[in-house]
């Protein structure tokens, strides 16, 4: 039992759960102690004011803020391309749930402006989340920055993100996993939690935009 417990593989198992429950517990701080109200069991509507807001950068190296899509509803998701699973698998519900609601309701889906902020600038230049983010979809806007501008518009929507070092010389990044629905005011008005249904939050976003 006590080669169990220590082993490499127990201590790294443990050491994710961990890093999980963290970014669980953050999360529910930040969206004030509460998961705030359903309006469906899709999509998670904010017990807080949260407005997000971005000065990034995209694949061609422009400078991007919400204020580029006037009149649009944002579909935001905060990750990183070297993300081994949790953000991959995010993100293919993105463009999944994006297709769906094109397939369904093309009008309330050119409503939607799908984007990925990276949480790893310094791995993530424009060129490779423009074709990280156009892997998932073709609408997908990926978006890059400084250090300084990634954690303000990460702060904006109080997404928590780390480095972790592993010791192989390599580096993780813990982040919450939500992703954000954002009125054409600025607003988060939904969020839909990690490993949402691609078929729920089409359904979501279509309640929400239409209401």
């Amino acid at each position: 039992m006590r080669r169990i417990l220590t082993s490499p593989v127990f201590v790294a198992l443990v050491a994710g759960i961990m890093a999980v429950v963290a970014v669980g517990f953050i999360a529910w701080q930040q969206f004030g102690g509460s998961q705030g109200s359903l309006s469906s069991d899709k999509v998670i509507v904010p017990a807080t004011d949260i407005r997000g807001d971005f000065n990034l950068v995209n694949s061609a190296g422009d400078h991007v803020t919400p204020g580029d899509f006037p009149g649009q509803y944002l579909l935001v998701y905060f990750g990183y391309s070297y993300c081994p699973d949790v953000c991959p698998t995010d993100l293919a519900i993105v463009g999944q749930a994006m297709d769906i609601l094109e397939e369904s309701d093309a009008t309330a889906a050119a409503k939607v402006q799908p984007i990925f902020i990276t949480v790893d600038p310094a791995r993530d230049g424009p060129d490779t989340v423009g074709v990280f983010a156009e892997t998932f979809h073709p609408r997908l806007v990926g978006l890059t920055g400084t250090d300084a501008e990634i954690a303000d518009a990460a702060s904006s929507y109080r997404v928590y993100y780390a480095r972790r070092d592993m010791d192989d010389g390599n580096y993780l990044m813990d982040h919450s996993a939500f992703t954000y629905l954002v009125g054409p005011d600025g607003a988060v008005i939904g969020i839909f939690k990690h490993d949402t249904a691609p078929e729920d939050m089409a359904e979501g976003m279509a309640d929400m935009v239409a209401g």
